[in-house]
C-alpha cells in the first residue's frame, strides 16, 4: 500500500507542476537527486560489492503568500532506494508545513531537529559511508516536531525544536533542540560559518555540539566538537526509565580543496569509548547538477577486533 501511495504522489506532484504556471500564486518544485555507488564494503572482515544509494530523494516544496506579511510554506520529501531488494523503496524524510513572515519561521511536522541542522555542511561524506553519524549522536529526524527560527539578525540565527512525547522515538519524553548559527551554512555569502546546538532529552539523549567551517584561499577547512550523554534507556521489562550513562566527547575535521572542476576531500573523526574513522575522496564535476565521485574510508570500533573498509564510485544528479 506505501508504494501505491508514493506512487500516486509522485504522479500528482508531476502533474501539479507542470500546471504550476497556471497557478502562479501557489507555485510548486519538484525537486530531488540520485546519488548511487558501486561499493566493495568490507565489514569485521566479511566482504561484499554492492550498487548502493546514497540517501536518493525525491521532494516536492511550494509557498503561499497570504499577505503582503505572511506566507505559508510547505515540503513533503521521500528518500528513494534505488538498491532495496524488496522494491518498497519509499522511506519518509522531512515533511512539514509552516507559516513564516517578519517573525521568523514556524513550521510543525516531521523534521531534522535543529542540532542536526546546526552541522550545516562541515561534513564532507554526508549520507556515504563515513557518515558522521556513524559515531556521533544527534542526527535525528523526528515524525513529531514543532520548530521555530527566527529571522537573521546581521548573520545571526536562532532556531529550537520542540519533540513531542507522543513520538515512539522519544521515550515518552518530551524534548528540545537549540541552537545558534552564524553565517551561512553553504559559504557562498559569508566566509565563515558557526553554530553551538544541545540537544536535551532527544531520542533518550543529550547532546552539546559546536561546529565551525571557514574558506581559506581554495580550502574549506571545518572542525566539530560534541559531547553526549545517555539519559534515558528501556529497562528488561521494556518499561522506560533514568539511564546513568557517563558523558563521552569527540571531534571531527574536515577539508576541500578545490582545483578547477575536481574537489578533494579528507575527514578524520573520533568519538570516546566508541572508535574512529578517516576517509579520502574526490569529486568531478561534469556539469552544475551531475558530478563523479569517489572515495575511501576507514572505521574502527574499540568494541570490535576488526576495521570496517569502504571503497566506492558513484554518480550524482540533482534535478
Amino acid at each position: 500500500m506505501m508504494n501505491v501511495f508514493c506512487k500516486t504522489l509522485l504522479a500528482s506532484a508531476l502533474a501539479t507542476a507542470t500546471l504550476a504556471s497556471a497557478h502562479a500564486a501557489d507555485p510548486l518544485t519538484v525537486y530531488g537527486k540520485l546519488n548511487v555507488t558501486a561499493q566493495s564494503n568490507d565489514v569485521q572482515g566479511e566482504s561484499e560489492t554492492t550498487i548502493q544509494s546514497n540517501a536518493s530523494r525525491f521532494g516536492v516544496k511550494g509557498a503561499f503568500e497570504l499577505s503582503s506579511s505572511l506566507e505559508a510554506f510547505y515540503t513533503i520529501e521521500y528518500e528513494v532506494d534505488t538498491g532495496d531488494e524488496s522494491k518498497e523503496n519509499f522511506k519518509a524524510r522531512n515533511q512539514f508545513v509552516g507559516l513564516r513572515g517578519n517573525f521568523g519561521a514556524v513550521s510543525v511536522g516531521r523534521n531534522d531537529t535543529m542540532l542536526k541542522q546546526s552541522q550545516g555542511k562541515v561534513d564532507q561524506f554526508n549520507d556515504l559511508s563515513a557518515d558522521l553519524k556513524n559515531l556521533f549522536k544527534g542526527e535525528n529526524r523526528l515524525a513529531q516536531t514543532a520548530t521555530y527560527i527566527t529571522p537573521s539578525m546581521s548573520g545571526f540565527k536562532l532556531g529550537v525544536t520542540y519533540a513531542a512525547s507522543g513520538d515512539s522515538d522519544q521515550l515518552e519524553q518530551d524534548g528540545y533542540s537549540l541552537a545558534a548559527m552564524y553565517g551561512d551554512s553553504g559559504l557562498k555569502k559569508s566566509p565563515i560559518y558557526a553554530s553551538i546546538a544541545y540537544d536535551s532529552d532527544v531520542k533518550g539523549y543529550q547532546v552539546a555540539r559546536a561546529t565551525v567551517q571557514g574558506k581559506i584561499a581554495g580550502f574549506k577547512l571545518g572542525a566539530m566538537y560534541q559531547q553526549e550523554e545517555k539519559v534515558y534507556a528501556f529497562d528488561d521489562e521494556g518499561e522506560v526509565n533514568p539511564f546513568d550513562g557517563d558523558s563521552y566527547t569527540g571531534y571531527l575535521v574536515s577539508a576541500a580543496y578545490t582545483i578547477d572542476a575536481v574537489v578533494l576531500k579528507a575527514q578524520y573523526q573520533d568519538m570516546e569509548e566508541k572508535g574512529d574513522s578517516w576517509s579520502i575522496g574526490g569529486d568531478y564535476k561534469l556539469g552544475k547538477p551531475t558530478k563523479l565521485f569517489a572515495f575511501y574510508s576507514s572505521r574502527s570500533y574499540e568494541s570490535k577486533d576488526e576495521d570496517d573498509n569502504f571503497i566506492g564510485l558513484g554518480l550524482e544528479h540533482k534535478f
